[in-house]
């Protein structure tokens, strides 16, 4: 369906301003992530240079930066959606090597509640103490202590997660306590599904890894030439600036650059 620009504004800014009282609350969302503070204008910068940099080798004219503000934008935005899915992949590895912790404490005899507590030592060990599962932790330490149940601390968690592993475990979790279930297998049952898939995205991570390197090279390649044939031949590529026909010429070169850096996005993101 058709949202128009406001629309879209709108519900950015009350999906931002959702992240970052949910931070501010210290209850995180994972699922997404908004630049704020310094990292804000480290980004904007970044964008800034991007677009002046088009600007410069298509057109040779800082004028060209208002027409192609648009990438910026756009740019700042994937640059935020990616920060997003690496931030909710880390939580789901972290995760994954909580639980194994959990079910270990379980094996070891002690209660459920006080199976999550004592992993936090694991959690710093691995992470340090600014890991993302060591300050969920924390805040499950700080629920029981107010008496709040241990199921619903971990089905909060899993739908700020925005992981279907971490829901699911929630889920299956809340099932186990109210219908008296094997804690320790069902726990070390969802360690051993959570593990083969994180293991399985990993494998392919690796086996693509070189793909994703070409790509990134690619994308470089096209820049390279055209300084390397200007810096031999002065002057070669003048007669594509400052006049209509270049403007045109190099306006369709551009879109097909970044036709081609969506379509290998669209290729790459999925598996990832």
């Amino acid at each position: 369906m058709f949202t128009s620009l406001k629309q879209r504004v709108f519900r950015y800014r009350s999906e931002k301003r959702r992240f970052l009282l949910a931070a501010k609350r210290g209850m995180p969302l994972y699922e997404s992530y908004y630049f704020h503070g310094k990292e804000q204008g480290l980004y904007i910068g970044i964008c800034l240079i991007l677009i002046l940099f088009l600007a410069i080798f298509f057109y040779r004219s800082f004028w060209a930066v208002l027409p192609l503000s648009p990438i910026g934008l756009k740019s700042y935005l994937a640059l935020e959606k990616n920060k997003g899915q690496k931030r909710k992949k880390q939580v789901e590895v972290e995760f994954k090597d909580c639980i194994l912790a959990v079910a270990a404490n379980l094996r070891a005899g002690y209660a459920v509640e006080n199976a999550f507590v004592e992993c936090i030592g694991d959690m710093q060990a691995l992470y340090g103490d600014n890991g993302l599962m060591c300050k969920e932790l924390y805040r499950f330490k700080k629920g029981l202590g107010n008496n709040q149940p241990l199921e619903v601390l971990l089905s909060e968690f899993g739908r700020r997660s925005g992981s279907e592993n971490i829901k699911e475990f929630g889920e299956v979790f809340s099932i186990a306590v109210q219908n008296g279930g094997n804690l320790p297998e069902t726990i070390q049952e969802t360690v051993d599904m959570i593990g083969e898939q994180i293991a399985l995205k990993q494998e392919i991570e690796v086996l693509i890894s070189g793909r994703l390197l070409e790509q990134k090279i690619m994308s470089v390649i096209p820049f390279l030439l055209v300084w390397y044939v200007e810096f031999g031949n002065k002057g070669f590529f003048d007669v594509l600036y400052h006049n209509p026909a270049g403007i045109c010429i190099m306006t369709v070169c551009l879109a097909v650059y970044l036709a081609a850096q969506v379509l290998s996005q669209k290729i790459c993101n999925p598996i990832r």
